[in-house]
């Protein structure tokens, strides 16, 4: 039996981006149908991307998971597009892992108030994790909440702030 692990981390190559947005485009386009052609807005020229990487021996490492951070005034961050690649849903850990990659870095480099706009179907999820919900709202004809981390749960992970903007992809 091969051994799987998980790592989280910013998107620094231009392979990893591409990959990055094309998860991105498979969830949000594709699987659940809120977007057209791809999912991309001007927030991708402020936001940091991370991802979940899934390392098998003998196997090509793989993007199975997304995120992006963007401080939109100083000290005030959010974090959006979460998603996980269908295949590794049920894994359990990797949504978890991108969370706590995303707050922690964000507190790493400023953040007073971490926020994000959540899926009403993940709102638990994210209620287990030391989130709160605001507000209930409607992004795209569907029910999201608009919520907020306890930071006091996510200590700054000593990330390194790469300058903008990150390599993209058209």
């Amino acid at each position: 039996m091969t051994t799987r692990t998980y790592r989280f981390q910013l998107a620094h190559t231009d392979a990893d981006i591409t990959s990055y947005f094309e998860l991105r485009r498979q969830i949000f386009c594709e699987e659940q149908g809120l977007f057209n052609q791809h999912d991309r807005d001007n927030l991708d020229t402020l936001a940091y991307p991370i991802v979940a990487i899934v390392e098998e021996p003998g196997q090509p490492d793989q993007i199975v998971g997304v995120v992006r951070i963007y401080e939109e005034r100083p000290r005030l961050w959010y974090g959006g597009r979460l998603g996980v690649h269908p295949d590794f849903r049920r894994v359990g850990r990797i949504g978890k892992g991108l969370i706590q990659k995303a707050v922690t870095t964000a507190n790493t480099w400023g953040c007073d108030r971490f926020l994000a706009t959540v899926q009403l179907q993940n709102v638990r999820f994210f209620q287990r994790l030391h989130w709160e919900s605001l507000q209930e709202i409607d992004i795209c004809g569907l029910p999201h909440h608009l919520m907020e981390a306890d930071l006091a749960h996510y200590p700054a992970n000593g990330e390194i702030r790469p300058q903008l903007p990150v390599p993209s992809v058209a």
